[in-house]
């Protein structure tokens, strides 16, 4: 960010003290039945291994025509060393030959939370937030020796990510109706109809999900669980496998009614 737009954004900042309204995420329904998709699961700021997945990802799709498809089931940020990274790659265009589609997870949801005030550092710091603003280049150790007031540490931290990051956790889909398949960070309410499903459930929802799995009437796909190895449990299928702490991040390829499992 050049030093003009950082200072015209800090001076936004200290204009502004109320907090900006969150809105309802976009919920999306495709069809995929004439093209291979590719799902990946939690990054959390794991650049690396994302990168070393996509090529994985280019090599085994290589003998199939036509485009493909990678969707993001969320939780690019906090917890690995490298979100501001990975957001970027994220932002601009996918492999040659695939379209791609990013999903909301619960740290993009609170990351976009702080920089809008909603909630405080503390909260998102509870999250893993310190890897991620030490990807930006935000030392808090240092900022605090220089900002005496909480306040005036909360806006040079906002005015430092970029616009342009802010706006794509905003612009980030929360679901992906597609048919037989369901694409959403954490799972959903088995019991009621996807279009009562709330938001905060979809990105954050584990033992409800998880108890009432027998009753779900399509594959579900999610993350937001790590687990060792991708799991297959009645109708859905966890695939974060924790790639901040395993090294391993995961995808599942979904092409001519056969599933298969790539890991980094």
């Amino acid at each position: 960010m050049s030093g003009e737009r950082a200072l015209k954004r800090l001076l936004r900042f200290l204009r502004s003290d109320s907090p900006v309204p969150r809105v309802a995420r976009h919920r999306l329904s495709i069809d995929i039945s004439q093209i291979p998709v590719y799902v990946i699961g939690d990054v959390h700021g794991c650049y690396e291994q994302l990168l070393t997945l996509e090529r994985l990802i280019a090599e085994d799709a290589a003998p199939i025509p036509g485009g493909k498809l990678i969707i993001m089931l969320g939780d690019y940020v906090d917890r690995g060393p490298s979100s501001a990274q990975v957001i970027d790659h994220l932002i601009h265009p996918p492999l040659p030959g695939f379209q791609r589609i990013c999903l909301t997870g619960n740290h993009e949801i609170a990351m976009l939370d702080y920089l809008q005030k909603r909630i405080s550092l503390p909260e998102w710091w509870s999250m893993g937030a310190n890897s991620t603003l030490l990807s930006y280049g935000i030392d808090i150790e240092r900022l605090r020796l220089v900002h005496r007031s909480p306040e005036m540490l909360d806006v040079t931290i906002r005015a430092s990510i970029p616009l342009r990051h802010e706006e794509f956790l905003r612009s980030l889909p929360i679901m992906i109706d597609a048919g037989s398949f369901l694409f959403v960070h954490a799972g959903i309410r088995p019991s009621i109809a996807l279009e009562d499903q709330r938001d905060e459930d979809l990105v954050s929802i584990r033992r409800e999900f998880y108890e009432n799995a027998h009753l779900l009437r399509q594959w579900v796909v999610h993350g937001h669980t790590p687990i060792e190895r991708p799991l297959k449990e009645g109708r859905r299928f966890n695939i974060d496998t924790g790639a901040f702490h395993t090294g391993r991040l995961s995808a599942l390829r979904l092409w001519n009614k056969k599933g298969r499992v790539l890991t980094t």
